[in-house]
């Protein structure tokens, strides 16, 4: 905060932030006829959408009293954007003011008394912002010199004066030199206000020893402003042998000075790919300290840089997989580094603190870069910003994060040239499927100013400056938005050659872009009421980033602190994404280790996916738009060691990797039972071996024994069917009693199993409550089962199973029952009868003396016994204070946990975030309570399509549920049997809570998902429809044009928008106005009319999304309404 003064002597304490588009209305306050005078006509929303910068200043009431904007390109139209500079040179000798170190004022606004301290105080703002910013240039037209102020300097050109403000005017270069004695007591209040960690390692007299004690090796450099305001310890021994063992040194050539001897290729070279883009060169002239230029070619970095073996779709260095046969070079040179051992510096001047550099590399001419590590719990500061943080190893245990600064990184100028750049054309496609308007307003941008990155390579001692190159891009190719598209990896073709998609170093500065939901329209219904092809066609589907001009000085906050994710399961793949895709944080160490990598690998709609059941959590669309690859470290292997005294996890081989934090996502799983052994001659009854039962098998699994967890265990198993079982003969036993048995036998049905040879024996139950829960549906899937001549057994228990000639193949199963045992020819069996966490889990958890009580023990905040391990997922059970042994996180929907559980996080990394107030007291014995739908589908026998939706809850029979006398209303169409079955349940809040469909014909699942937890009024009285006969097929029902807008991403917004307007203290006391906003709702959305008066929610609301909704009726003077007839509802 600042203190300035007006005109008449009244002070105000001010604060400056970015500007917002609710700011908009207070800065037009601010305008006086002198505004237009000097800057023209200015739309305000339209320069804050342009502008690289524009600033607020806010008093203690939180009242705007002055705003600014600036541009890279001049205020008024007087040249062109991409020509300014060779402009100025021309008008204006002797300038020095450059792409890299220049703004144009474009806006000016304050309260008039306080205009000369409100622009003093934003000015030095932006330089603090902007630590390479030297000069602010503002043009005025001539005629007005007369009333404008002396600014610094005044250069006549024509009919415009161009004021500019030097950095030496707002804000100090700081001098850099050799420290002496007496610096100490200056320095010491900076050293004191340091965190502990630093005052704890070293003494009170540090300082002063370094200072006194200094050599050739070891030299310290203190920074002024009339007194000592920063000091920096540096050594020139550094034993980078060390490093090369845990840090990919290869872009920096190992820290070392070239040496013949030096190993930097393998002995065999991967084949680059030619693609007619790489023969174009992209230029870079640096200007050094000492007036020296190199040039570097944009093929030799790509060469240089950039690890063809390792590519992925991202071309991301992040990306480390399972290391096997990995080169590392061997350099035989002496170091060529510098090391900086202590820095501090007053906040006041942080922001300059890359001033020291210039003076380091003076002190050692001979070395080239300049090192620092950094522990990865301490939050970046303004120095490293301008240092490159080197990628390490996933498996070192060095507690550090190490940066590097090449002094050829001090230029002050740069060229570029020569560069080729596409439009982006398919933009309404982007604004339809992707959330890109969280970042800009599409009124805003005209159609060219959208282009597409396809290439970016950049020498990584320049990474620094990436910002500035992608400002410059668009500043010359008069763009205002870039957008680099990452397409999944299983997809071949053009984009898929890694050269096709080069981008490196730019991919951190710009934004993921989260993707829409999509309505799945019927097409043939709508008719020529249908969406646009641009927003309805089926396209290949790929991970959006962006960057625009706002978003190019918007820095991230860098999260350096290691955590480790083990389990691809849902709720891990869900907390990874709420992570990746927080826009203003940069998480550089997230580790996943799963046994399988991530999933979403295969083509879509593989055969094999059809094995267990859907939680339609996430899909092959999903994972595409994610592109967690191109963000997460993938280590391949399985967690058998947890270590939480040195922080780290033991996975296959003895690999370590080291944690921060550790969250463990693991879920249960399918494991191989165990036969109870009992003697089926003797004739013994599942009484005889239920104390015996269940028991995991500890010896070596035969290999025709499968327990299918993934899609990976799934596709190995569908291989080895085509190979063994499908064209011979043999029995294949599937043994369970979950839903995955029905979908695996489906899918060996469909294989082309014949179904006599298919044997189905289910366990005895554990509970009252089927996998189905629903009577119908099971009598109709076992009426199937015995069409196709799948045999069933119930109540039988594995007893035995015996190997023939090979010891390594079951080919004979036998089972006990409640009467007399029997024995099935085996050539294949699936288990589904035992799903417990996985015994090397829990060895590795109990090992590491974590509270496990059948399950990992975790609090309501998702903590172990462990403040460094967080656990979620089915793995977990809650401790036994809360009295809930029940309700696990089974029984939630899997994405809202892993959600859940990254939000917990994020209040340890994320500064924008207020902290948590505590619980009222006694509320934290509560266990929380969410909202989302559990769901699972497949394909079940007979080829139908099954889907249940239900509310969070521990299941009950379904036959109890509807007799309780609060139970609702239920609405079923069709029947099980028929393969049109419909079933909805109406609570007593007249909400759905909960569907169940079974059709032999494809439905969208993504839109019934959507009706969960609606009030049928919104659902086109469905209650009165009903009760009127006036509907008969659900399926038909819901794929009405009216519908459409409830599947809409963006309706939740217009609920709460009008819930907003329904509880407002105005309406609450006039109970009828209610009632006629709810009727105007209903009639708009879901009988196309538009009542009068039109309700203005509602309108805009269809008026903002008509791409995705012209089905609905254009209200009178919209323009466009009359023309298409046949609207929703009609």
């Amino acid at each position: 905060m600042t203190t300035i003064t007006s005109s008449r002597g009244h002070t105000e304490v001010v604060s400056a932030r970015r500007t917002e588009l609710r700011d908009v209305s207070d800065i037009i306050s601010l305008f006086s006829h002198f505004t237009e005078d000097v800057f023209g006509k200015i739309d305000v929303m339209h320069l804050l959408e342009k502008s690289n910068l524009s600033l607020i200043l806010c008093n203690e009431k939180n009242e705007v009293i002055a705003h600014a904007a600036f541009l890279d390109y001049p205020n008024w139209n007087i040249t062109d954007q991409s020509d300014w500079e060779s402009f100025l040179h021309k008008n204006y000798l002797n300038n020095k003011c450059t792409p890299l170190n220049t703004l144009f004022m474009h806006l000016f606004v304050a309260k008039e008394e306080y205009a000369a301290g409100c622009s003093q105080e934003i000015i030095r703002r932006v330089f603090i912002a902007i630590p390479e910013l030297q000069f602010i240039l503002l043009f005025i037209p001539l005629s007005l010199l007369h009333c404008v102020g002396e600014v610094c300097c005044v250069f006549l050109f024509v009919c415009f004066v161009l004021f500019f403000k030097y950095i030496e005017n707002s804000y100090h270069f700081l001098n850099i030199e050799k420290p002496q004695l007496e610096d100490y007591n200056d320095l010491m209040p900076i050293w004191m206000r340091q965190n502990e960690t630093l005052k704890e390692t070293y003494s009170e007299y540090f300082l002063a020893d370094i200072i006194e004690h200094q050599d050739e090796e070891n030299q310290a450099v203190v920074c002024e402003v009339n007194t000592a305001v920063g000091f920096m310890s540096l050594c020139s021994q550094v034993d980078v042998s060390l490093f090369h063992a845990c840090f990919d040194l290869g872009p920096f050539h190992g820290l070392c000075k070239p040496h013949p001897e030096d190993v930097l290729k393998a002995s065999q070279e991967p084949s680059i790919p030619e693609d007619r883009h790489l023969r174009r060169n992209l230029i870079i002239i640096s200007e050094l300290p000492k007036g020296e230029a190199i040039t570097i070619s944009h093929t030799e970095l790509l060469l240089d840089y950039i690890t063809y073996k390792d590519f992925k779709a991202s071309a991301s260095p992040l990306l480390e997989t399972e290391e096997k046969d990995t080169f590392h070079p061997v350099y035989r040179g002496a170091s060529n580094a510098v090391c900086i051992r202590l820095f501090c510096i007053d906040e006041k001047y942080e922001t300059r603190s890359l001033d020291f550099l210039h003076y380091v590399f003076k002190l050692f001419p001979d070395k080239d870069f300049c090192i620092i590590l950094v522990p990865h719990h301490v939050p970046e500061f303004c120095l490293i910003r301008s240092f490159v943080r080197v990628v390490p190893y996933f498996t070192t245990q060095l507690g550090h994060e190490l940066y590097v600064f090449h002094r050829a990184g001090l230029l002050n100028y740069f060229i570029t040239a020569d560069f080729q750049f596409l439009t982006f054309q398919d933009i309404e496609y982007i604004r339809s499927h992707y959330n890109i308007e969280d970042f800009i307003h599409f009124n805003h941008h005209q159609q060219e100013e959208h282009g597409r990155l396809y290439h970016f390579a950049l020498n990584p001692i320049f990474h620094h400056y990436t910002k500035h190159f992608l400002k410059e891009i668009l500043r010359l190719a008069h763009k205002s938005s870039l957008y680099y598209p990452i397409y999944p990896q299983y997809e071949e073709g053009k984009f898929q050659n890694p050269c096709a998609h080069s981008l490196t170093s730019a991919l951190h500065y710009m934004v993921p872009v989260r993707p829409r939901r999509q309505i799945v329209y019927p097409l043939e219904e709508l008719g020529i009421n249908a969406p646009s092809e641009q927003v309805s066609k089926d396209q290949l589907s790929y991970s959006l980033n962006h960057i625009n001009r706002k978003l190019i000085t918007e820095s991230k906050t860098s999260i350096n602190s290691r955590i480790v994710v083990v389990g691809a399961s849902d709720v891990g793949i869900s907390f990874l994404e709420t992570l990746v895709f927080c826009p203003h944080l940069k998480f550089n160490n997230l580790t996943l280790i799963s046994i399988h990598g991530l999933p979403g690998k295969d083509l879509p709609a593989s055969k094999h996916r059809r094995f267990l059941i859907n939680s339609h959590c996430f899909n092959d669309e999903d994972y595409a738009q994610m592109s967690l690859c191109s963000w997460v470290n993938i280590v391949v292997g399985k967690m058998i060691g947890i270590n939480r005294t040195a922080k780290y996890v033991v996975i296959s081989k003895q690999r370590k990797v080291p944690y921060d934090y550790l969250v463990l996502c693991m879920g249960q799983k399918y494991q191989v039972l165990s036969p109870t052994g009992a003697d089926v001659s003797k004739l013994p009854t599942n009484r005889d071996v239920l104390s015996e039962w269940p028991q995991r098998y500890t010896g070596k699994v035969p290999s025709n024994h499968f327990t299918l967890n993934d899609d990976q265990d799934c596709l190995k198993a569908m291989h080895w069917l085509e190979e063994n079982i499908v064209n011979s003969e043999g029995n294949v036993i599937v043994y369970g009693n979950t839903i995955d048995i029905y979908t695996t036998v489906e899918t060996l049905l469909s294989l082309g199993i014949n179904g006599s040879r298919i044997h189905l024996v289910q366990p005895p139950l554990s509970s009252n409550v089927t996998c189905l829960n629903n009577s119908e549906i099971e009598s109709a899937v076992q009426e199937a089962l015995s069409e196709a001549g799948v045999s069933v057994y119930y109540d039988s228990i594995l007893a035995q199973w015996s190997k023939g000639d090979d010891p390594d193949l079951i080919t004979c199963a036998a089972f006990t029952t409640n009467t007399k045992p029997f024995k099935l020819q085996c050539s294949a069996f699936f288990s589904f009868a035992y799903r417990t966490v996985d015994y090397e889990t829990f060895k590795a958890i109990n090992d590491a003396c974590l509270v496990f009580d059948g399950r990992l023990v975790i609090d309501t905040e998702f903590h172990t016994n462990d403040v460094s391990i967080r656990a979620a997922g089915s793995l977990t059970k809650y401790s036994r204070k809360y009295y809930a042994d029940e309700c696990t996180h089974s029984n939630f929907n899997s994405k809202e946990i892993g959600f859940e559980l990254a939000t917990s996080m994020l209040n340890l990394f994320d500064p924008t975030l207020k902290p948590f107030s505590k619980p009222p007291e006694g509320m934290d014995s509560l266990i929380p309570m969410y909202k989302g739908c559990k769901i699972k589908g497949g394909i079940l026998p007979r080829g139908c399509n099954y889907l249940h939706i239900s509310k969070p809850e521990i299941p009950i029979h379904l036959d109890i549920e509807l007799a309780l006398s609060d139970h609702g209303m239920e609405i079923i169409t069709g029947k099980a049997r028929h393969g049109n079955y419909f079933r909805m349940h109406i609570n007593k809040y007249s909400m759905v809570d909960s569907i169940t469909c079974f059709s032999k014909t494809p439905f969208p699942v993504s839109n019934y998902i959507c009706l969960y937890g609606q009030h049928e009024r919104l659902l086109n009285d469905l209650h009165y429809r009903w009760n009127e006969g006036q509907i008969t097929d659900l399926y038909s029902y819901f794929r009405e044009p009216w519908s459409m807008a409830i599947y809409h991403d963006r309706f939740i917004d217009l609920k709460k928008e009008l819930r907003q307007i329904l509880l407002s203290e105005q309406v609450r006391k006039m109970t009828s106005k209610c009632i006629l906003l709810f009727g105007q709702f209903v009639s708009v959305v879901h009988f196309g009319f538009f009542p009068h008066p039109s309700p203005k929610p509602i309108l805009r609301y269809l008026h903002r999304h008509r791409p995705h909704l012209p089905m609905y009726a254009r209200a009178a003077g919209e323009r466009g309404a009359g023309g298409r007839a046949g609207r929703a509802g009609l």
